[in-house]
Parts: structure tokens; C-alpha cells; sequence
């Protein structure tokens, strides 16, 4: 099945593919946020965290880890979903304009370049110890953390898939 060209356009292999796009978003005037994340198997904590963060700006920007960078945070046999699964499901979601991959273990750099209006993280997170903490506030946006709907972690369905079977 051919996933609609909408869906695919939203996807950026790296931090200097976004730029023009960025311009482009800038120039007519819209707010960005970013967060960032592995979004392994993608459940209902995440969907409510990436709506939840999307409703706080114009443009909502998704940093989404390489293969590489899952399984050197995560361990072996992580991720579960390859890139391109992975960022076509996060792509498919209507409330998300941009997911681009990055392959560092912080998203530091990519920050560095897409100079977000707002930086979100879960409220797992201490606003002032987030990566790119200091990016944002020195440009005069917010960093804020958002609540996590309890009950749902990949790690969590990953350990009931194993017990199940």
C-alpha cells in the first residue's frame, strides 16, 4: 500500500534538510515545538504527550532517534520498529508538521538548528535539566514539561508482549 505523499513530505532525513522549511515557517510567522524521542511502539501515551505538546504552537516538530541511537540508549534488541516505520507513524499523526531523524545521543544539535519557540519534554522531566534547555530560553521561548497519561511505556508493553507469550 502507497502511503499518501502528505504523510512521507513530513519526514527529514537530517538537521540540514529542515532549513528551508524552517525559513519557510518562520518567514509567514509560525511558532514551533519540538520534542524528541525514540517512539518505539507508539501507544496511547504517547499520542496523548504529542497532542498535548502540539496544541502549544503553530508548527510541531518531532526529533525522532535513528536505529543506532535507540539501541545505544535503549540496549539490544531496540528498537523494535525500524526508522522508517517509526517516522511514518509518527508522520501519519494530522497534529505533527515535521519529524526529523538525528543520530547523537541528545537531540542538542538538532535544537541547535531548529531554534524552537517551545521545547516540551514529559513530566518525568525537570524543565531546566532538558537538553536545549539553555538553547531556548537564550532566544526568549519556554521549556515546559507535560503531563504523562499513567500507565503506558514501551518498556511496560514490551515486558506484557514477552509474558504473553
Amino acid at each position: 500500500m502507497k502511503l499518501p505523499q502528505t504523510i512521507h513530505s513530513k519526514i527529514y532525513l537530517n538537521r540540514d534538510a529542515v532549513k528551508p522549511q524552517l525559513k519557510e515557517w518562520a518567514d509567514r510567522g509560525h511558532t514551533v515545538v519540538f520534542t524528541n524521542g525514540c517512539f518505539d511502539i507508539l501507544h496511547k501515551g504517547h499520542i496523548d504527550y504529542l497532542y498535548e505538546a502540539s496544541k502549544l504552537a503553530d508548527k510541531m516538530v518531532i526529533g525522532l532517534n535513528t536505529d543506532a541511537s535507540v539501541s545505544a540508549i535503549k540496549g539490544e534488541g531496540r528498537p523494535v520498529n525500524s526508522n522508517e516505520a517509526r517516522a511514518l507513524l509518527i508522520a501519519a499523526l494530522g497534529f505533527v508538521d515535521m519529524v526529523v531523524f538525528f543520530d547523537e545521543d541528545t537531540p542538542k544539535e538538532l535544537i541547535n538548528v531548529i531554534q524552537p519557540d517551545i521545547l516540551t519534554k514529559g513530566s518525568d522531566y525537570i524543565a531546566e535539566n532538558i537538553v536545549g534547555y539553555d538553547t531556548v530560553m537564550a532566544k526568549g521561548g519556554e521549556v515546559k514539561t507535560i503531563e504523562l497519561t499513567e500507565g503506558f511505556s514501551t518498556t511496560a508493553l514490551i515486558e506484557k508482549i514477552k509474558k504473553a507469550y
